[in-house]
């Protein structure tokens, strides 16, 4: 399998956008892959943007962004309180914050939502990324979820497990507003990161896996 690198000259961070609906989706979706890069890089500056927060999930984002951040030198964590589940009606809102967004950043890599998700928060977070992130490297992540809208990505992150024990750990320390729900468990997060491992055919058995729309090689040719 074709490996792709996000080496950086040493002089320069490697610059990171981590765009999320609601307080854990980031984590959910690409949090093995952010402790990844913590650790492969010394040089990095993360920008971690929630969209909807309230009810003391504020708290809770901020809460994780310190687990999964620590140890990153430069970090931004900003969390806003668009209506949960009405995005697509204060849309307008939305895409002016984006709009100041991307003057405060010009990332390397964009993780955010997978275009074809079924929760309509996260399908104009995707679009919104997309429209304000023309020239950038965007993965789209996958959060598993009710609806059954996983699809067939094809771009992945091999993780070891420690660190996928490590995400999970992070993640039911940090949401305990969503310890009743049925599928927020160790089990959901590790057997999807497990399948993804498999689909990789990762040596430590675990990944993350993304929707990589556009991708150009460079300096190769």
């Amino acid at each position: 399998m074709l490996e792709l690198t996000l080496n950086k000259r040493p002089v320069s961070p490697l610059k990171v956008l981590c765009i999320g609906a609601h307080s854990d989706d980031i984590e959910i979706g690409c949090g093995g892959t952010v402790l990844r890069l913590a650790q492969d890089h010394d040089n990095m500056e993360v920008l971690w943007v929630v969209l909807s927060s309230g009810s003391g999930r504020d708290r809770e984002a901020r809460a994780s962004a310190r687990m999964f951040l620590r140890g990153v030198r430069r970090k931004t964590v900003v969390v806003k309180d668009f209506r949960n589940g009405f995005f697509p009606y204060v849309g307008c809102e939305i895409k002016e914050f984006f709009e100041r967004l991307k003057s405060e950043i010009d990332p390397d890599v964009v993780f955010t939502h997978y275009r074809n998700d079924l929760h309509q928060d996260h399908r104009v977070a995707c679009e919104l990324t997309w429209n304000t992130f023309r020239n950038h490297l965007i993965l789209e992540y996958e959060v598993p979820k009710y609806d059954g809208d996983l699809g067939a990505p094809g771009f992945f992150v091999p993780l070891t497990e420690a660190l996928c024990r490590r995400k999970v750990r992070y993640l039911l320390s940090a949401f305990a507003t969503q310890s009743d729900k049925h599928w927020f468990a160790a089990e959901t997060f590790m057997g999807l990161m497990r399948l993804r491992g498999v689909e990789a055919a990762a040596r430590e058995k675990f990944a993350e896996a993304f929707y990589c729309r556009k991708v150009v090689l460079g300096s190769m040719l």
